[in-house]
């Protein structure tokens, strides 16, 4: 009976904890079992009485502050304040730029899906709507993205009309000759030029990202504004952002791009100003750029402007007319030629207030960067990618239904469902995460965190989903001409992948690396009250991150055992088991993160794979997290072969990191220990299934309005169009004589028609009243023009030296 006590005051102590009440999960289930020691004990009740005291005394000095304070929290603090890592300047306002969003309830293990669930991105305004389905489209128009490719460059009449129509200032206000769009509509702008051309949404994108319009609006004076932001509106000065540098590409901190404040003659008179030396490359719009951001440290060895010689990192403006500035020279990104090269210059001397912001933001670069780098990263790449990644969506879903081997549609063969469907599965997830990470930004949010997995894990899908759209075109994607539309994205693609923060930086140290100090709820509280020596924070830190350990070690036993059966969610349907899922997996994987920072401690940042198995985890709980909010927003009904194959992709994902978490921990015996608790019935979820992935994949090849909805962000050009324009007519005429083409199949199989060629079969098909003449003209018509569509260029030998530039 006494064991059977204990098991249910364990149970309760387990309860307890699960639901938050922490410390004293652990005391009420203690003095339980003693008293009903005591009462079956009656002889041994002087020695439960001491024992409880004993309790009463640990509970007092544990569970009261201001006691624990003093008995426990400072000796603590003088044990552990030289072991917390120590930040630089520059880590810490990495980690103080920006702000927290969704990724701090991720890393709570308890995510309040009211706050998920009901935030709606803002929508497109009637003004951002008209320039979508006005200039925009129209600029789409106007390209021809093979002759861009084959001639090195936008045409003049494609620049001017991105000048004209303000595409490089629909971050700057209207107050100040910008569009004054927002952040979801600058998402919309770019994923629908990428559609249609890589050189030219770069072109728009590079702009209206981190650069000298962003940086001016934040942190430049008035006159800079008034002289600038306008120009810069209305392409009058085209700009570029010189950051990356030979030995600094990923460390930007670590550049060696100087400015030396001297005194020195500007313009005939004696002005205080800088000195500038740099080196940068792989500078979007540097050679055709007429004002220079530059990032530089800046040194004052006189100390004109006071202070420190090091002042840190500065970021300029510089007119490219400047004597001494050097720019013209071009990179080439794998032929894709948006303008892109090096920029250099050796003690070019310039005015003070040239800095951005004035003398007072001298040293200030390195927080202007941070606190602006997460409101582009947000939009740009992740726009950028989801335009890509539709573009190859509506090429493939249209290929797959007109090309036919074995008298079937090969998206009718299992082996090519899998490659579509997991297509259509991504695109859906990664058009979810464009908008809400866009819509943070719209919200006031400048996420750190979240940003960077938007860009990361965009490019990557981007990747994957270029490479089976090419899988499934076979030698259609790969012979290059006006009717490839699949050639300039898979080239394009390392591009994405590589810029804004390398992918694998991005993943091993960003992610998990600054989202566990800033999104956990009390590391980052512990490492700056150990560095303060405050004992009263660092006691309600310290204490309040053992009781989050351990309230997280409950609830994931818990939600392990039930399935994350009693996690509270505030709808039903899949959306309320998907969200059940992730709560149970939430809890794991902040259990699982406090296992790695507390076992491996400031060595876990050279632990890149378990922090990149950690990033991984967070990263697929956030897309999920945006797929189940897109869908709640649907009415939960929409698309439900997408929504299932995504949601069941991503928990998956999520499962297999922390299992690699677990399966690589060096602490085998904490690992050991913490198994039952992260996965108690073993890992259970699994990727999408057979059903699933041929839901999705008629979906796809079928067309309709879940078709759409899938390619809603993207430019669809019309039938004269040589590629996609093509394979979109040849789908809709072979969708519209399908019951015709049924009718010529059974007629076949019942042996009154023959196995000829397309004429003969129909010819024949009108003559035994089969079909109509007018049906037989249709489904003609419908077979030449997929003939047509799978059609692939060739070259003359003298057109072929042309082609190739």
């Amino acid at each position: 009976m006494t064991l059977l006590v204990v098991l249910a005051c364990v149970l309760l102590a387990v309860l307890l904890l699960y639901h938050g009440l922490g410390f004293w999960a652990w005391v009420l289930p203690a003095f339980a079992v003693l008293a009903w020691c005591a009462w079956s004990n009656p002889d041994d009740r002087p020695v439960y009485g001491w024992i409880g005291i004993a309790v009463l005394t640990l509970a007092i000095v544990a569970g009261l502050p201001p006691v624990r304070r003093v008995l426990l929290g400072a000796p603590l603090l003088r044990l552990l304040a030289p072991i917390f890592p120590k930040m630089s300047d520059t880590e810490r306002i990495a980690l103080e730029a920006g702000t927290v969003w969704w990724d701090a309830e991720l890393f709570s293990g308890r995510p309040n899906w009211k706050r998920i669930v009901e935030f709606a991105p803002l929508p497109l305004s009637e003004k951002e709507r008209k320039f979508l389905d006005g200039p925009c489209k129209q600029l789409c128009e106007m390209i021809d993205d093979n002759a861009i490719r084959r001639d090195g460059d936008l045409p003049k009449e494609v620049w001017d009309f991105i000048k004209r129509e303000k595409f490089m200032g629909m971050i700057i206000p209207e107050a100040q000759g910008g569009l004054g769009f927002s952040a979801v509509a600058n998402s919309s702008v770019v994923a629908m030029l990428s559609s249609r051309s890589v050189t030219a949404s770069v072109t728009v994108m590079v702009p209206n990202s981190l650069g000298p319009a962003e940086l001016l609006l934040h942190y430049g004076t008035e006159e800079q504004k008034r002289y600038y932001l306008p120009k810069l509106a209305n392409g009058e000065e085209v700009p570029c952002f010189a950051l990356t540098e030979p030995h600094a590409g990923s460390d930007a901190g670590g550049m060696l791009s100087k400015g030396v404040v001297q005194k020195g003659v500007f313009e005939g008179k004696e002005t205080l100003g800088l000195s500038l030396t740099w080196n940068k490359r792989y500078i979007t719009l540097a050679p055709v750029a007429t004002v220079l951001g530059l990032a530089f440290r800046l040194y004052d060895p006189d100390k004109l402007l006071g202070g420190d010689v090091d002042r840190g990192i500065t970021c300029a403006l510089i007119p490219t007319k400047t004597k001494g500035v050097v720019i013209g020279h071009r990179h080439d990104p794998l032929s894709i030629p948006f303008q892109n090269g090096p920029t250099s210059g050796d003690n070019v001397f310039v005015p003070i207030d040239w800095i951005i912001g004035g003398p007072e933001m001298a040293g200030q670069g390195w927080r202007m960067l941070m606190e602006c780098l997460s409101a582009g990263r947000s939009i740009s790449l992740p726009a950028n990618s989801v335009g890509g990644a539709q573009l190859a969506t509506r090429v493939v879903s249209a290929y797959a239904a007109i090309r036919e081997q074995f008298n079937m549609a090969i998206g009718r063969f299992e082996g090519v469902e899998q490659p579509v469907a997991r297509i259509g599965g991504t695109m859906y997830w990664m058009n979810a995460l464009r908008v809400v990470t866009a819509g943070s930004v719209d919200a006031g949010e400048k996420p750190a965190v979240v940003s960077a997995i938007a860009k990361c894990w965009s490019t990557e899908a981007m990747r994957r989903v270029i490479d089976d759209a090419m899988d499934i075109t076979g030698g259609a994607g790969i012979c290059k001409g006006p009717r490839n539309t699949l050639a300039a994205a898979y080239q394009a693609v390392p591009i994405g992948i590589t810029v804004e923060g390398a992918n694998i930086l991005t993943r091993t140290m960003i992610v998990f690396g600054q989202g566990a100090i800033r999104c956990h709820p009390f590391a980052l509280k512990e490492m700056q009250a150990a560095a303060a020596r405050d004992v009263k924070h660092f006691d309600a830190a310290f204490f309040g991150h053992v009781e989050f350990v351990f309230t997280n070690m409950a609830r994931s036993l818990v939600l392990g055992l039930t399935g994350g059966m009693f996690a509270s969610v505030p709808s039903g349907g899949r959306a309320a088991w998907t969200m059940k899922k992730l709560t149970r997996m939430s809890a794991t994987f902040a259990l699982l993160s406090d296992a790695a920072m507390g076992t491996l401690g400031g060595s876990l940042k050279r632990k890149e794979k378990i922090t990149g198995r950690l990033a991984d985890a967070l990263a697929w709980m956030y897309i999920a997290c945006a797929v189940v909010n897109r869908h709640v927003a649907d009415g939960g009904k929409r698309d439900q072969a997408y929504f299932e194959w995504a949601t069941a992709e991503a928990l998956y994902n999520v499962q297999e990191a922390l299992r690699g978490v677990l399966d690589n921990l060096p602490n085998r015996a904490a690992a050991l220990a913490l198994r039952p608790f992260a996965f108690p019935l073993g890992a259970r979820l699994r990727p999408p299934t057979d059903r699933t992935t041929a839901a999705c994949a008629r979906a796809m090849i079928e067309g309709g309005e879940g078709r759409a909805r899938l390619t809603a962000a993207m430019f669809v050009p019309g039938a004269k169009d040589p590629g996609l324009g093509r394979l979109e007519r040849a789908l809709e005429l072979t969708l519209s004589v399908d019951p015709l083409r049924k009718k010529l199949r059974d007629a076949q199989k019942a042996k009154i028609l023959p196995r000829d060629t397309e004429d003969a079969v129909l010819d024949e098909a009108v003559r035994k009243n089969v079909l109509t003449q007018a049906e037989r003209d249709r489904v003609l018509e419908a077979w030449k023009a997929r003939d047509d569509a799978i059609q692939v260029d060739d070259y003359a030998p003298g057109e072929y030296r042309k082609q190739r530039g």
